[in-house]
């Protein structure tokens, strides 16, 4: 009889195992990858165009691109082609990063030759209503007005221009930028730079399903792209801190712009941060959650765009509060480089850190997720696997190397708001 008092014993894995996508690409050159899993029938088509804040010529062109792309057509309405992807099941997500721009349908695998040819005529024949236009900027202005209350939002604006500075990943909109935006940006846009697209499918793809997509690539279209490479100032680390009226909570930003996920250090950066407040048990929330009170929640991550990292801890703190939390952050950061981990703690965060990323894996359209940033990132194919061979092997004078190299407080930039 099984004994129900007894734990089972623990079986560690060290495996992840992507889907091997199948590459195509059409005559004109347009790359369509595949990922074929999953028993439902269901597939999700995610275009991907190399343009986003990165590209834009002025403000806010690449965000109301995103959001008027499907308001309409030369002989659709917004309401007439949102009835359509209701008819044939599908959902249609369009958004516009720092470096790119996505539209991404799913639909059932029966429905996507229809869902299909409806997402061609966003891409070739989008109007960008003027009314539909001033509806979206209004709901920006509104959204910013809500938004500028907020400690967390200020906090991560401001923080995000002190370390890039004059910088497309150091902009925000405002309200000028809004007011601004026009039909024919948009539309000059659209034309420059939602070309060139890379299509990544997962889901249940069949031989009918792959001739639709097949079929679809020689639609897109291509073009030459003069995108900007310039190179921007590193901004010195600052301190600063805005005070809020009327607010009892201080957001605190702290940290810095760190390596990208192709240097040699990225592994050792990523589990370092993890063991430091990436997950419940890390030591940041040990010691400012539990030990002291100071906050319901303190984190640590390493933030990868294409062509910048950077490195954040981030808290909301009684305002009263916000000094004493600063100076445990730093203590934190300076123990790190200073003292060996312990085994427990070692062990406990490694096997944490490989069973999460193990478990974001389970669907076709996790595996599709984790092989868009190895496409877009240029990174080998299996990228991830070698991210948990490191993390298994690797030793506490290896942390302490890492954060005595990285983690120095004179080089960090501080922001807080409230």
């Amino acid at each position: 009889m099984l004994d129900r008092t007894l734990a089972p014993p623990f079986q560690k894995n060290t495996v992840l195992t992507l889907l091997t996508p199948q590459h195509y690409k059409s005559a004109k050159g347009t790359d369509l990858f595949v990922l074929s899993g999953g028993t439902q029938e269901v597939v999700r088509v995610e275009l991907i165009a190399k343009a986003g804040k990165w590209y834009e010529t002025s403000p806010g062109t690449a965000h109301f691109s995103a959001s008027q792309l499907d308001k309409g057509t030369k002989t659709k309405s917004s309401f007439q082609l949102a009835s359509l992807f209701d008819a044939y099941g599908a959902h249609l997500d369009i958004s516009a990063g720092n470096d790119f721009f996505s539209i991404t349908i799913y639909s059932l695998s029966r429905n996507l030759s229809e869902v299909l040819e409806v997402v061609g005529e966003l891409i070739h024949e989008a109007i960008f209503p003027e009314q539909e236009l001033m509806l979206s900027k209004n709901i920006a202005l509104q959204n910013l007005k809500v938004n500028e209350e907020k400690t967390s939002y200020l906090a991560g604006k401001y923080f995000r221009k002190a370390i890039f500075g004059d910088h497309p990943y150091g902009r925000e909109l405002d309200a000028h930028a809004i007011e601004q935006v026009e039909r024919e940006k948009l539309a000059s846009y659209l034309k420059s730079f939602l070309v060139n697209f890379q299509v990544v499918v997962s889901g249940h793809v069949n031989d009918t399903t792959l001739k639709v997509l097949t079929q679809f690539l020689d639609q897109l279209p291509t073009g030459k792209i003069n995108g900007k490479e310039a190179s921007f100032l590193m901004p010195v680390a600052i301190t600063e801190y805005r005070a809020k009226e009327g607010s009892v909570q201080s957001t605190i930003r702290y940290g810095k712009r760190i390596i990208s996920r192709q240097h040699p250090d990225f592994f050792d950066l990523l589990f370092t941060t993890h063991l430091l407040g990436g997950y419940f048990g890390s030591r940041l929330m040990k010691n400012i959650r539990e030990d002291k009170g100071l906050t319901y929640g303190i984190f640590s991550s390493v933030q990868s765009l294409l062509r910048e990292s950077y490195f954040i801890i981030g808290a909301d703190v009684n305002c009263e509060n916000r000094e004493l939390t600063m100076l445990e952050i730093k203590k934190e950061l300076e123990k790190l480089a200073q003292v060996p981990v312990s085994n427990t703690e070692l062990e406990t965060a490694r096997n944490h850190f490989i069973g999460s990323l193990q478990s974001e894996v389970t669907t076709a359209f996790a595996h599709g997720d984790k092989f868009k940033i190895i496409l877009l990132n240029e990174l080998p194919s299996d990228y991830y696997q070698l991210m948990i061979n490191r993390v298994n092997v690797i030793q506490a004078e290896d942390l302490q190397h890492c954060a005595a190299k990285y983690f120095k407080t004179e080089s960090f930039t501080e922001v807080t708001v409230g």
